[in-house]
């Protein structure tokens, strides 16, 4: 294996752990400090918001297929309908995913573009 692929693999770690831990450390220094003042302030609005916004930006450029076929189009559509479906049966996380993810590999498969 190439080892641009590596260091890519290392940047990409790096950068995910980097967008998780450092609000972390940032909100539990906020809290120590606060709590040392007795003045307790909540979790500042944008903080709250970064989470779902996120996701959100990553649930709309997954949407769009990278390969646009009718085949690529209608698994992603069968995804998503099969998703929302398991999610309001199950009212879970990893269910709908899971059933989402698989439709959507089924219908590649069957349509015969992997």
């Amino acid at each position: 294996m190439d080892s641009s692929l590596w260091i890519a693999m290392a940047i990409i770690a790096i950068g995910t752990f980097l967008m998780r831990a450092l609000p972390v450390v940032w909100m539990s220094r906020r809290i120590e400090r606060s709590s040392k003042d007795q003045n307790v302030e909540g979790m500042p609005l944008w903080l709250s918001v970064l989470g779902p916004t996120m996701i959100a930006a990553m649930f709309g450029t997954s949407l769009i297929p990278s390969t646009p076929s009718l085949v690529s189009w209608i698994a992603t559509v069968l995804g998503v309908v099969v998703t929302i479906g398991a999610w309001y049966w199950k009212r879970s996380l990893g269910i709908p995913v899971f059933a989402g993810v698989f439709a959507y590999g089924l219908t590649i498969y069957l349509g015969g573009s992997y």
